[in-house]
């Protein structure tokens, strides 16, 4: 047999219907033989061309082999078009199911060949049951033998149409899928034979729950929509229809049993914790289960909760959703039911909760005074029950402000007491968010927004204000007033800042706090901030961080009773650390408030704890609100237990990068070592005076003179313990010469403040060199270096490193002056220095001597002229030098001043040329009468 004449009848119209029928059954056996046969039999066409050929040809015949309108009904007493449509349909249903198999068995893609399928069982279903009735069939025969070949006619129909869906669902249990379409197309016309239809549906059913007996692994993803179409039928008028759905509802929970038969074992004890029993008994075969569910709305959603897997519950329940919206108000009444009833004990197990809650809000939204809109509310309130977090996640990702369904919805969610205390847990969790905040990307989004701005905290917000007043509420705001109050004041401050961008957003923060305070019995406290006018002025960025003060400060004027509560979660806050940076200084601001009107200073210790950590906060404005706090303590500094720990926090936060929490630091440091204990002021007097030098050289102008002043000060302190910071202030000296040219005149005071108290307890006669009348800044190095050389020798060569330091300073001030102060050291030390060393030094100088100021250039020329000099007279005997080094030290040569610069005008009123005066007359030489006049000075 040839395939030619399928290609030729596609040329040719016929007009008769027998033409069609004859050819197109030829045809089909045509193309059951290519599709059997192949490629390799069909030449140059390959498997899938013949397939999508036959696929093509299937739809031209169909086109043409379709019966003609539905007949009136008054057209069926008619005996022969009885026959006559009998016999039509009988021969188009041997073509379909021709044509059904063939592309049954072909290579076409599953969902093309499932899509083609359907369209014929389509038109299949409507020329079986459109015939009349069996019992109008008989009575249409004119003899026994007639009727009885018409009732086989009639039998071998309806056995023709189940048999081709026996024969599918026996290959693929997917096209179970062809059962829910089945029930669609029957409920949307009643003239279709609906107790007919549902018995092909229940033998199909029973087919496929023997066929899975013993599966692993079923798949069905039918079952749930088709188990929703079939509840509806068990609560059908019509007992007949209603006994084929409830047996046809028994075999798919059967089926349902066989696909989740190990998830069913071990939930099997959590059911029975909660009493829910299962009505199914553990055999599939019992008689009686199928007349159980026959008009028991309550039992079909037990057994249905409790046999599909979630992903078919959820199917279920989002078919029924559906049909709430059915324009037969029966038929949605009984979905209500049905639903409400499944989702009061199995809810659990639904997963799309969010896609079901936006459903009611786009359903309600569009028709507020929707007839099952109280049944749609009710399944908001029960999805809360099991699954809180889906569904107030997903009613507050509307835009705001909410709308009057949103809000009921609301109300819907949050109605039963049970579930207010995990409502509140999730709004809290949705409060944590900033509002405003743009995402980096979408596809980092949480799952319940698209927007990539964050206004999810202003709904919640929002909805606050609607649900704290709710009675049902009381109990849960008691037990969250804490969260509530803190997450509530951030809110405020977010908005606050997001108000001067956008002015007509609503404030929404301020008066959900307002709403929790009366919602508290703190009516009182609400007034109190009402006339200080604390909320109106709360929109303003500037006042919110008082504003926060003023909440505290009236909380506690007022004794506000759950004070312990929020003093605790402010505790486990404050050691968890917040979310944002921003956050601590509203945590700090309000928590010390409450500490300062319910304790006395100092404060407990596991309270005094987080402010030692406070000290060095991210956040600058923290770190200075612990200062400050600590400052105030001074007066009991040495009530504290830990002193010392708190102490060194604030050494560390001398490391800060931000400017202002150093001066806070050195201002808190400074007046608690006014009051502190000197046996507790010793042991740490080394680590503190470490802690001032680097801040001596610091490029903030305010902070290098408050730390060279209170180095000063410490020194002052602790002169009876001058033995223990010897090596602390000869370490020092370095940036307290230099920072004698500072441009700053606070700087340049400071220096000459703290220089003059340690050369005083250094017993070094320079003091009188710091004073405005005598002072030249050559003068006070040439006498510092005498001194050392006579009293401090061995720390030459390190004063010298440090100075080298500031050599590549880019001021100018600094530059000058290191070099003079190292060509002092080098003159005064030289003979201490090693080969490796001066090499070194005279490397750092030999950059200054391009440096670009003139008078830099000079003054380095001069001190590399010293190095030169000095490395001219190194030896390489070590006897030798030895010798010199003992030499110098019997013998001290005094220095007489080497570079002049910015000598005093006034020389018969300085010091100098008194001395000098003096050597004149004795005769004495230059380097002599510089001797003397550092005799003089001792």
């Amino acid at each position: 047999m040839k395939a030619a004449p399928v290609f030729i009848l596609f040329s040719v119209e016929f007009r008769h219907p027998h033409v069609y029928l004859a050819c197109g059954h030829y045809s089909i056996m045509i193309i059951f033989s290519v599709l059997n046969l192949g490629a390799p039999r069909c030449g140059f066409y390959s498997t899938f061309a013949v397939s999508e050929f036959a696929i093509r040809w299937f739809s031209f015949l169909y086109t043409r082999l379709l019966p003609p309108e539905k007949p009136s009904e008054n057209d069926y007493f008619s005996s022969e078009h009885i026959a006559t449509s009998l016999w039509d349909v009988y021969s188009g249903l041997f073509g379909d199911q021709a044509m059904i198999l063939a592309v049954n068995s072909s290579f076409v893609d599953p969902s093309l060949q499932f899509e083609s399928q359907l369209k014929i069982i389509e038109s299949s279903f409507k020329k079986v049951f459109s015939i009349p009735s069996l019992e109008k069939v008989r009575q249409m025969g004119s003899s026994e033998d007639d009727k009885e070949d018409i009732e086989n006619l009639y039998q071998n129909i309806l056995n023709m149409y189940e048999d081709t869906l026996l024969i599918l669902v026996s290959k693929d249990l997917y096209k179970l899928q062809i059962l829910k379409d089945m029930a669609m197309w029957m409920n949307e016309d009643s003239s279709y034979l609906q107790e007919r239809a549902m018995v092909v549906i229940s033998r199909v059913l029973s087919f496929a729950s023997r066929k899975v007996r013993g599966y692993a692994s079923v798949d069905a993803p039918c079952l749930g929509v088709l188990a929703a179409e079939l509840s509806l039928l068990c609560c059908h008028n019509d007992v007949s229809i209603t006994q084929q759905a409830s047996l046809g509802m028994h075999h798919l929970l059967c089926i349902a049993k066989c696909q989740n038969e190990d998830i069913e074992k071990t939930k099997s004890t959590k059911y029975e914790k909660h009493g829910n029993h299962c009505l199914l008994s553990p055999s599939c075969d019992t008689e009686f289960v199928p007349k159980v569910l026959q008009r028991d709305r309550a039992k079909i959603a037990q057994s249905v909760g409790q046999t599909l897997m979630p992903s078919l519950l959820t199917d279920f329940v989002w078919s029924l959703l559906m049909t709430l919206s059915s324009p037969n108000c029966v038929t949605a009444f009984k979905a209500s039911t049905i639903l409400k009833l499944t989702l009061e004990y199995h809810a659990h197990k639904v997963t799309m909760v969010s896609k079901i809650v936006d459903a009611i809000y786009k359903k309600l939204r569009e028709n507020s005074s929707h007839v099952m809109r109280q049944a749609m509310l009710r399944v908001t309130t029960l999805l809360t029950r099991t699954s809180p977090k889906k569904v107030i996640f997903q009613l507050m990702d509307y835009p705001v402000p909410a709308d009057d369904t949103l809000i009921l919805m609301w109300h819907a969610a949050g109605s039963e007491s049970s579930v207010a205390p995990h409502v509140l847990k999730t709004i809290l969790l949705i409060l944590k968010g900033k509002p405003g905040e743009v995402h980096a990307s979408l596809p980092e989004r949480r799952r319940f927004s698209l927007d990539t701005t964050n206004m999810m905290p202003v709904a919640a917000s929002q909805a606050l204000c609607t649900l704290l007043p709710v009675g049902s509420y009381k109990k849960a705001v008691a037990q969250f007033f804490p969260q509530l109050l803190m997450a509530l004041m951030l809110q405020v401050f977010y908005i606050s800042e997001l108000r001067l961008v956008t002015e007509d957003r609503p404030f929404y923060a301020r008066d959900a706090l307002r709403v929790l305070l009366n919602c508290s019995g703190l009516q009182q406290v609400d007034i109190a901030l009402k006339k200080k006018n604390c909320w109106n002025q709360f929109s303003e960025e500037l006042f919110h961080h008082q504003g926060v003060y003023l909440i505290a400060k009236t909380l506690s004027e007022y004794n506000f009773p759950q004070f312990p509560e929020t003093l605790q979660y402010l505790y486990k806050l404050s050691v968890e650390g917040p979310r944002r940076s921003e956050d601590s200084v509203i945590t700090v601001i309000f928590f010390t408030e409450l500490l300062n009107n319910f304790f006395k200073d100092p404060f407990p210790e596991e309270f005094l704890v987080l402010f030692r950590n406070w000290v060095n906060d991210s956040n600058p404005a923290v770190s200075k609100l612990s200062l400050q706090k600590i400052a105030n303590m001074a007066p009991v500094i040495n009530e504290i237990e830990n002193v010392c720990s708190l102490l060194i926090s604030i050494l560390d936060a001398f490391l800060s990068k931000e400017k202002t929490v150093i001066i806070r630091a050195l201002l808190t440091l400074r007046r608690l070592l006014g009051k502190l204990d000197k046996v507790t002021y010793s042991s740490l007097c080394i680590r503190i005076a470490s802690s001032y030098c680097p801040l001596m050289d610091h490029s903030n102008e305010g902070i290098r003179s408050m730390a060279i002043r209170h180095f000063g000060e410490l020194l002052r302190d602790m002169s009876h313990y001058m033995w223990m910071l010897n090596d602390v202030v000869l370490g020092g000296l370095v940036p307290l010469i230099l920072f004698l040219e500072d441009t700053d005149i606070s700087v340049v005071k400071a220096c000459r403040h703290t220089l003059t108290i340690c050369t005083s307890e250094l017993n070094w006669s320079t003091s009188y060199l710091l004073k405005d009348k005598y002072y030249n800044f050559e003068l006070v190095v040439l006498n510092i270096c005498n001194n050392l050389l006579v009293s401090h020798e061995n720390y030459i060569t390190d004063l010298i490193s440090d100075t080298l330091g500031f050599l590549r300073s880019s001021r100018i001030y600094l530059r000058k002056a290191s070099v003079i102060l190292i060509g002092y050291l080098a003159k005064s030390g030289g003979h201490l220095l090693l080969r490796d060393e001066i090499e070194v030094m005279l490397e750092a100088i030999d950059r200054v001597l391009w440096d670009e100021d003139p008078i830099i250039r000079q003054l380095a020329e001069i001190t590399h002229k010293i190095f030169k000099e000095i490395a001219h007279r190194l030896t390489s005997s070590h006897v030798k030098q030895t010798f010199r080094r003992l030499f110098h030290f019997i013998y001290i040569k005094k220095l007489k001043p080497l570079y002049n610069y910015n000598w005093p005008n006034n020389l018969a009123s300085s010091p100098m040329k008194i001395k000098e005066t003096d050597g004149d007359k004795e005769g004495l030489t230059d380097e002599n009468y510089v001797y003397m006049f550092v005799k003089n000075e001792t």
